[in-house]
């Protein structure tokens, strides 16, 4: 059993030192409950369990303390993947939602399995998700101040249970600013990828990372028999002819954990029980 989870990028020119410190105690704690969690619960329930509290943390771009987008509102993305029935579920853009990565899991028992904006919300209501404001006082003076702020966030998990299974979940507030309607990586098999060999998940620039297709192509890769660092390494090589910007986590069948970045710095954690592992 070993989970590992992400909290985005750190911006080098504007998170301080405090704020770094912080986002490393919390997925050092948020890695270690998770695991915990992983001891009587399915990778699918750990991954949920691990980004719903990455939500939950407004030092993270997901849920409480998403970005605002250019019209003055937040719109949030987020996935989930069942790497042993290969379901894929998720919703973009959605509106007013605490916690989007739960909504993504009951969206696996059913046929539409990804919803998009204003139906996503709607689904959301008739569903027993009552409205939440996700913006923190740190957004709205970014907003405001029509500043770009430290973008390229997303929060995200994979975990391998006891039996062997893997799941992958990913959540994201976007990378603020941008016009209504964009689509990120987040809910999409780009950055959100999972089956019985791998998981991944991404964060960074979407457009970059649904450009090289960096999550289903590391996990192709290691289906096909490549090992985790030469998939992860062709495949970040095939960002560099236009400076793709994007980092991955992931776990395989033999329960080996990797992470790459095609920028500094990442932010992960990782558990295995015993040892752990956080960006320093």
């Amino acid at each position: 059993m070993k989970v590992i989870i992400h909290g985005g990028f750190f911006s080098e020119s504007s998170t301080s030192a405090e704020t770094k410190k912080a986002k490393q105690d919390a997925l050092l704690a948020i890695v270690k409950q998770s695991y915990q969690y992983l001891e009587t619960h399915t990778a699918v329930e750990t991954v949920v369990y691990a980004v719903s509290l990455l939500e939950d943390d407004p030092l993270f771009n997901a849920g409480i303390g998403s970005q605002i987008q250019s019209d003055g509102k937040i719109r949030m993305s987020a996935a989930l993947m069942d790497g042993d029935t290969q379901k894929m579920s998720g919703v973009i853009n959605i509106e007013a939602v605490k916690n989007p990565i739960l909504l993504a899991l009951d969206l696996q028992s059913v046929d539409d399995r990804i919803l998009g904006g204003e139906v996503a919300t709607a689904y959301a209501r008739t569903h027993g998700y009552a409205a939440f404001s996700t913006e923190i006082p740190q957004r709205r003076a970014e907003y405001e101040a029509k500043l770009k702020a430290t973008g390229t966030g997303t929060v995200g998990c994979v975990a391998i249970d006891k039996d062997g299974k893997i799941a992958v979940a990913t959540s994201t507030g976007g990378k603020g600013f941008e016009i209504p309607g964009r689509i990120s990586d987040s809910a999409t098999v780009a950055g959100n990828y999972a089956n019985q060999f791998c998981g991944v998940s991404c964060t960074g620039v979407g457009e970059d990372i649904v450009s090289a297709a960096v999550a289903a192509k590391i996990v192709t890769r290691v289906t096909d028999g490549q090992s985790l660092s030469d998939a992860f390494a062709k495949t970040f090589e095939e960002l560099k002819p236009y400076d793709g910007f994007a980092g991955a986590i992931a776990i395989d069948a033999q329960a080996n954990i990797y992470h790459q970045d095609s920028h500094p710095s990442m932010v992960f954690a990782s558990f295995d029980g015993s040892n752990a592992s956080v960006f320093q």
